[in-house]
């Protein structure tokens, strides 16, 4: 890139690359089967630029929030097509979201129906209803696992025989289909595939043996991308026709359009957009130990490391060099720390360092209220163009004075 986004906008910084987002938009869609929808999951990186590229390729917004319906509203989604999705909606979120226009949610106990059939009535419309389905899956299985491990996702498998009835009955509501999710982040397409074969076997045995309606099927999504470490998107160049004989086998109705078949995904599509600009802010040695302490931590990216969800980040620089040092933040706390006795070129004070692979579980994924620090920038370009630069803000917002 021939902007120099560090000169010019300080760090730490954020940069995606719109050129990037359509890329990734393009690769997923090329893997997938024709007419299958592509839900883009706003909780990886709800920023309206990159939201909007992907609308703009044919993606639809999956939103947990009113914060993340928001932003999807403001990069342009048709509220119509939004599936909206999580386990704890409140009546107020509900109501806000069906006065907007959103008509599709995945709904994860027969209450959670209840409560977004009365937001609808009050309405008076109709909401059509996704039963997200929690069973066991497994790789390359043929037959339902009805015993699934406990979860607050997700109607339990096995209950469906007793309360699929009463899931018919709600009034407001109308259950249009399925929704699964077995497997994140799947690096080995045999056993993604081995996934979505589990989905597709156990859709079609809900609604043979259950009488689950399934005008539509989120099949759920598992791509995997590279976070804040170097490296590409996965390829799964078996996944469209692996998908398309799997289909014909189990659902062969989606030939004709009999079911609207779905899909979704965060990271694979907006991962590998955003790059980290840190800059280094002291280089010291402890004890025989060399610490790169740099302007961003924790409070900036890798926030949800901690819980299992990413892995620690690292660095990804164009200098080499056979350094030892860790990078650290500038946090008033020891578990600010990014990268343990890694390889480093020398650095020094005023140096920048990039970390790739942060455009999805960045800046809001992170504890960026943690000690006060200010927000990182956020360039948007498209290429060696600049189309925004923005920062989240935050403030305390009374609602009784002292």
């Amino acid at each position: 890139m021939s902007i120099d986004i560090a000169g010019e906008y300080g760090t730490p910084t954020y940069v995606y690359d719109l050129d990037v987002v359509a890329e990734s938009r393009d690769q997923l869609f090329g893997l997938l089967p024709e007419g299958f929808h592509l839900f883009y999951a706003l909780k990886s990186n709800p920023h309206p630029e990159i939201a909007r590229e992907l609308r703009r390729g044919g993606c639809r917004a999956e939103i947990s929030s009113t914060g993340e319906l928001a932003n999807a509203l403001q990069a342009g989604f048709d509220p119509a097509g939004i599936l909206y999705t999580g386990p704890g909606k409140t009546d107020d979120e509900l109501e806000h979201a069906i006065a907007t226009g959103v008509r599709l949610f995945s709904v994860e106990s027969l209450t959670d129906l209840q409560h977004v059939g009365a937001a609808a009535e009050k309405h008076g419309v109709t909401a059509s209803a996704l039963l997200r389905v929690n069973t066991t899956a497994s790789s390359g299985g043929t037959g339902i696992r009805m015993m699934g491990r406990p979860s607050q996702f997700g109607i339990d498998a096995e209950t469906l025989p007793e309360i699929m009835p009463a899931l018919k009955a709600v009034p407001g509501a109308r259950v249009v289909g399925a929704h699964f999710f077995t497997m994140s982040n799947a690096q080995d397409e045999d056993a993604l595939l081995g996934e979505y074969e589990f989905v597709l076997t156990s859709a079609a045995k809900l609604r043979d043996e259950v009488g689950l309606p399934l005008e539509i099927l989120d099949i759920g999504g598992g791509f995997s991308s590279p976070y804040a470490v170097p490296g590409p998107r996965t390829d799964y160049p078996k996944l469209r026709s692996g998908l398309e004989t799997l289909l014909d086998l189990h659902l062969p109705e989606w030939r004709d359009g009999g079911i609207e078949l779905a899909c979704e995904s965060g990271r694979y599509l907006s991962g590998s957009c955003g790059s980290l600009l840190a800059g280094v802010v002291n280089v010291k040695e402890s004890r025989g130990s060399r610490f790169v302490v740099l302007d961003a931590g924790i409070n900036v990216v890798g926030g949800l490391s901690g819980i299992g969800r990413l892995l620690p980040a690292a660095v990804g620089i164009e200098e080499t060099g056979d350094a030892t040092g860790s990078l650290v933040g500038p946090l008033c706390t020891p578990g600010d720390s990014l990268a343990k006795a890694s390889k480093l070129p020398e650095l020094a004070s005023g140096d920048v360092v990039t970390v790739p692979n942060v455009g999805a579980y960045g800046v809001t994924a992170s504890l960026i209220s943690f000690l006060g620090r200010p927000a990182p920038t956020e360039v948007v370009v498209r290429g060696d163009e600049v189309v925004s630069v923005s920062r989240l803000d935050y403030q305390r917002v009374y609602e009784v004075s002292p």
